[in-house]
């Protein structure tokens, strides 16, 4: 039985496979994976870009990591422990992210992870340069449904919703 407990929720290797598609890396792009996990992100990304990742089970922060990227790709943690609270940490890592990367960030959330897209929240995240260019549906039969991939670029796109129609 599940209690207050943080669980890791990997995501399914498959599902990677069909989002980087949707993601306009190209040759030499370089691409950090913040929360690697088991890889499911990392261990796809295609042979002709430079990766770099950390994980803190690895003994690797995000906070630590200062290499100039071009794309961040992951399923970030959806709560962080802050002193004595739990907070939804989605957005947060989302503008911390938006200043240190050249073209774009794609998370996976869920709708909690999404509803904390406020209009000025949005605001800031444009103040960044940083602008939500695509969100793409899908199904996660183990996890508890519908969630959210969610593509930022730098630039002022209007291209936002496409999905994918197979469960996994």
């Amino acid at each position: 039985m599940k209690d207050d407990t943080y669980y890791f929720h990997q995501t399914p290797k498959e599902l990677c496979k069909e989002l980087i598609k949707k993601i306009p890396l190209v040759y030499n792009d370089v691409v950090y994976e913040p929360f690697k996990g088991e890889g499911a992100f990392y261990d796809v990304f295609p042979d002709n870009i430079i990766k770099h990742y950390t994980e803190i089970e690895e003994g690797l922060d995000y906070k630590n990591f200062n290499q100039p990227v071009d794309w961040i790709i992951t399923n970030p943690p959806f709560t962080l422990e802050t002193g004595n609270n739990r907070v939804n940490s989605f957005y947060f890592l989302l503008e911390y992210f938006s200043t240190r990367v050249n073209k774009g960030i794609c998370f996976l959330g869920n709708d909690r992870c999404f509803s904390t897209l406020t209009p000025k929240r949005l605001k800031l995240l444009k103040n960044n340069g940083l602008f939500l260019h695509k969100i793409i549906v899908c199904n996660i039969k183990k996890w508890r449904g519908r969630y959210f991939f969610l593509i930022f670029l730098k630039n002022n796109s209007n291209d936002c919703l496409d999905f994918i129609e197979n469960s996994f």
